[in-house]
C-alpha cells in the first residue's frame, strides 16, 4: 500500500502535459507554405497557402485543388495570403474574410478582404477589399502580422505588424504595428478607444505591437490574448486592453539582430507588461485556447505555435494568468498555426515548403 501510495503522489506531482499521451499524425499534406487555417461548420478545414492559394481540407484529410477567386497577393518576403476566419454566421451568409499583403501606389500594405464562399466550395465570389493598413511602405516585405479573430461582441479584431519600421508602432494616425478593432465592413467601430481623438485612426484598439501573429478570446474570462514576436528575445503574450499601448519599441526585452540595444527600459509606466515573454526566442505565430474533451488534462491551456526553434509551446492557464509552460514537439518543424478541431483534437500548420496538417490525438 505504502508503494501504490508513493506512485499515487508522484503522478499527481507530474504537470498535466505529463500525464497526458497522444500521437501525433499527417492529416493532410501537399500544401506549400499554410499559414492560416479556419474549420467551417460541416468540420471541412480552410487552408491559406502563403504564394496566394486557398484550399479546402476534406474531414478525412483530402486536399482540393485552389479555389478561384482569391486576390492577388504580394507574396514576398515574409508576404502573401495569411489568414482566414468565417464570419460568426457563417452558416447562413457563407461569408469569409482574408488577410493578405498587397502591392499598391507607394508599397505594400496589410489588406483586409471580404468574400462569399460559392455554394459548390469551389471559389470566392465577390473578393472585396475592405480596409488597407495605410500607408504603404515602400522598402521590404516583413511583418505584416494579419491574423483576424471575431469577439462576443461581433467585432472583428485585425493584428498589423510594423513593417520592419519601428516608430510606426507608436504612431496614432498609422494602421502598423496595431491591433485594429471593426466592423464587418471594415469601418472603425464607435465605441473604439481613440474614436475621435484628432491625430489617430478610429481603427485602432491597441498599440505598440512589432509583429504580432497570434490573436484568441479566452474563452473563459473573454480577454483577448495576443502573441508577437520580439527581435533576438522579447517574444510576448499580451492580454489586449482597449487603448493600451504595449510599448515596441520604446520598452522590450529583446535585443537588435546585431546584438545592439533597441530600448533602455523593460518596463515603463503606461505601457502594458507581458503576461509572459521569452528570452531566448520562440518565434510565436498562432495561438488557441484548448477547451476539448480528448484531453482532458489540456482543458484551459493556451497552445502557441513557434516557427523558431520548432516548438508547440503549451501554457496552463488560470484565468488570466499564465500558471506553467511545457514545450511539445521541439524540433519537428517550423509551427505557423495550432488550431482546435470540431472533434476536440489539435491541429498544427507547419510551415514548410511541403507543408503538412499535423494532428493530435490521445493514445
Amino acid at each position: 500500500m505504502r508503494v501504490l501510495s508513493l506512485l499515487f503522489a508522484l503522478l499527481l506531482a507530474l504537470p498535466a502535459a505529463a500525464q497526458t499521451g497522444f500521437r501525433l499524425e499527417d492529416f493532410a499534406t501537399g500544401l506549400e507554405r499554410p499559414w492560416g487555417g479556419a474549420f467551417l461548420p460541416d468540420g471541412r478545414l480552410l487552408v491559406t497557402e502563403r504564394p496566394g492559394r486557398l484550399r479546402l481540407v476534406g474531414r478525412e484529410g483530402a486536399v482540393s485543388a485552389p479555389l478561384a477567386g482569391v486576390p492577388p497577393v504580394e507574396a514576398r518576403g515574409q508576404g502573401g495570403l495569411l489568414d482566414i476566419a468565417p464570419a460568426p454566421d457563417f452558416a447562413t451568409t457563407r461569408e469569409l474574410y482574408l488577410c493578405h499583403s498587397a502591392l499598391v501606389q507607394g508599397g505594400a500594405l496589410t489588406r483586409l478582404v471580404r468574400a462569399r464562399l460559392n455554394a459548390g466550395a469551389s471559389a470566392l465570389d465577390s473578393a472585396t477589399p475592405i480596409l488597407d493598413a495605410t500607408p504603404p511602405q515602400s522598402s521590404g516585405r516583413n511583418h505584416f502580422g494579419c491574423r483576424i479573430v471575431f469577439g462576443q461582441d461581433g467585432a472583428m479584431y485585425l493584428s498589423t505588424g510594423e513593417r520592419y519600421s519601428r516608430d510606426r508602432a507608436q504612431k496614432g494616425d498609422d494602421l502598423a504595428g496595431k491591433v485594429l478593432r471593426l466592423a464587418r465592413n471594415g469601418a472603425p467601430l464607435a465605441d473604439n478607444p481613440f474614436s475621435g481623438r484628432p491625430g489617430w485612426r478610429a481603427e485602432i484598439f491597441t498599440l505598440g505591437h512589432r509583429n504580432p501573429q497570434g490573436l484568441a478570446f479566452n474563452p473563459w474570462t473573454g480577454a483577448l490574448w495576443e502573441a508577437e514576436f520580439g527581435p533576438r528575445g522579447g517574444d510576448e503574450i499580451n492580454i489586449l486592453k482597449p487603448g493600451a499601448n504595449y510599448g515596441w519599441p520604446v520598452v522590450t526585452r529583446g535585443v537588435d539582430y546585431d546584438g545592439s540595444r533597441i530600448a533602455e527600459d523593460l518596463s515603463r509606466p503606461g505601457m502594458a507588461d507581458p503576461v509572459k515573454n521569452w528570452t531566448p526566442s520562440i518565434s510565436p505565430s498562432g495561438i488557441a485556447f484548448y477547451t476539448g474533451e480528448a484531453f482532458p488534462a489540456w482543458r484551459g491551456s493556451l497552445f502557441v505555435a513557434g516557427l523558431n526553434p520548432p516548438v508547440l509551446v503549451r501554457l496552463s492557464t488560470e484565468g488570466d494568468r499564465v500558471t506553467g509552460e511545457e514545450e511539445l514537439l521541439a524540433g519537428m518543424a517550423r509551427f505557423r498555426q495550432v488550431l482546435q478541431g470540431p472533434d476536440g483534437l489539435l491541429y498544427i500548420l507547419t510551415d514548410e515548403a511541403r507543408g503538412r496538417v499535423l494532428r493530435l490525438r490521445p493514445n
